[in-house]
């Protein structure tokens, strides 16, 4: 028995070979894929506007991050040498030192140096105005960040509310040839504005919130500077 089947299927494979009995294989359909730039394509005006959005988000977002990694760079024995400087009388180096230094902290000292010998009152007022105007430059542009973390999932929402518009009111003109593709492809194409809205406001949110922390350690690093240079004209008027 085991011989009479192994017997035919050689026959069937041998006919098959020698075009005989030609076995036809069904090639499958494939199913269409999703091309990301042809749905952005089909999302309107309003996913131009999201990309120049989010243009503007990068190019704030790594501007503001090479500003603030540059201020947030100073030399661990900065005070130290400016007590070295003060209390040896060079006041002079110590403003030279500061410029040369060009950091938010170090400007911030410049301007209370200069106003060494007035109350101590005028002086920390002195710093506290110049770390403010620091801070304001940090801070240059977080706004724009924060403005497109949150106007750019309601364009996104705005993009698919008149979508679904456009979709009604395509088949409401349609009559009687009302086709469930027809308000399918509709609302399809609506939604992708609101996903190119939470994709840009999401990064956006993110970006904004690391750009925000990297300012609050500098901020720290100038109230640092502030205290200790504080302590050091308390100690110069003690003497």
């Amino acid at each position: 028995m085991i011989t009479l089947t192994l017997l035919a299927v050689a026959q069937n494979v041998a006919d098959t070979l020698s075009g005989a009995n030609p076995v036809l294989t069904p090639v499958a359909s494939g199913e269409p894929e999703m091309n990301l730039f042809d749905m952005a394509c089909k999302g309107g005006w309003i996913m131009i506007v999201l990309a120049l959005m989010s243009v503007i988000a990068i190019y704030v977002f790594f501007e503001r991050e090479v500003a603030i990694r540059k201020a947030s760079k100073e030399d661990p024995l900065f005070m130290e040498r400016i007590r070295d400087y003060i209390k040896s009388g060079e006041v002079k180096s110590a403003i030279n030192y500061c410029r040369l230094a060009n950091t938010p902290s170090s400007r911030m000292i410049e301007k209370g140096i200069t106003r060494m010998g007035r109350p101590t009152s005028d002086v920390q007022a002195t710093l506290e105005n110049s770390g403010n105007m620091e801070v304001a430059k940090l801070e240059n542009g977080l706004s724009v960040i924060a403005t497109i973390s949150s106007g750019a999932p309601m364009l996104g929402f705005l993009g698919t509310v008149l979508g679904m518009v456009r979709a009604f009111w395509n088949m409401a003109n349609a009559g009687n040839n009302i086709d469930i593709t027809l308000l399918s492809s509709g609302i399809y194409e609506a939604m992708i504005t609101t996903v190119g809205g939470l994709i840009v406001g999401i990064i956006a949110m993110f970006a904004y919130n690391h750009l925000v922390n990297r300012v609050d350690k500098v901020v720290g690093q100038m109230e640092a500077r502030t205290m200790a240079f504080m302590d050091l004209l308390n100690e110069s008027n003690e003497k």
